[in-house]
């Protein structure tokens, strides 16, 4: 279970095996506040969880939550099973991961992807392109994990996971499903949504257009009459945001997206 401190806006993780009935107190280890179990947190309020009368904001405080699930691509009849090759492949990946980390002597870090280590993408789009889009990112190599409404959306985003956003702004409308997408990744604190690549689905604008995209607060733009090249639009823009990033990566010591 996780509480948020009123003051200090910290996640502390409470065991459920010990939470009693009834509302109850305790002291925040950050900031040594006491933190009352009935009260919503500073952050929460500002999440797109507090937006008033949607359900998924009805939601009890303590209620278990329903993160989107992983979308599982169907192995064709004629491909090979796994075997010991694709395990000695899988060592090679590691290997090559391990060699490519940054080092003292300035050693760029690397922009391939292991697939031992796929991009994991939140796909937040409408019922009828949920199924297209999904097994075209997930047959190029992501992890992909489809929200159905608002709130599935925002309990994986939680789980601080991601590496991509998808989001159509026509996702779960009756729930403002953009919104509380678009906020949750607003309320980011910075070092966390520098690796966060946010995309914008959009039936209007132009695919790659920077401009628009800083004005949206989104790290890149895909018309959705170009959604069959989704993936390697995808790959083009992080890319470039990874070059964007090397220093910033290589100093910390991190990989890149």
């Amino acid at each position: 279970m996780i509480i948020v401190c009123q003051k200090c806006d910290s996640r502390l993780q409470v065991d459920e095996a010990r939470v009693p009935s009834q509302p109850f107190a305790i002291r925040c280890p950050k900031c040594h506040s006491s933190v009352d179990s009935s009260l919503p947190g500073p952050a929460l309020e500002q999440s797109g969880a507090a937006i008033g009368g949607a359900s998924a904001t009805e939601e009890s405080r303590f209620e278990q939550p329903n993160p989107a699930p992983l979308f599982e691509l169907q192995r064709q009849p004629q491909e090979p099973p796994t075997g010991a090759s694709s395990s000695t492949d899988k060592l090679a990946e590691l290997l090559s991961g391990l060699i490519n980390q940054p080092t003292a002597t300035g050693r760029k870090v690397s922009y391939a992807r292991p697939a031992w280590d796929p991009r994991k993408v939140l796909l937040c789009v409408p019922e009828d392109s949920r199924e297209s889009v999904a097994r075209s990112l997930a047959a190029n190599g992501y992890q992909v994990f489809v929200a159905s409404d608002a709130r599935q959306a925002v309990d994986r985003m939680r789980e601080n996971l991601l590496d991509v956003v998808l989001l159509d702004p026509r996702f779960d409308p009756v729930e403002q499903g953009s919104v509380f997408v678009t906020r949750e990744v607003n309320i980011l604190r910075p070092a966390q949504r520098r690796r966060l690549f946010f995309v914008l689905l959009s039936p209007s604008l132009r695919t790659m257009d920077s401009h628009t995209a800083f004005l949206n607060n989104v790290n890149a733009i895909i018309n959705v009459t170009e959604i069959d090249e989704l993936p390697s639009l995808i790959e083009r823009r992080v890319r470039e945001y990874n070059e964007l990033y090397k220093d910033f990566n290589t100093t910390l010591g991190i990989q890149a997206l």
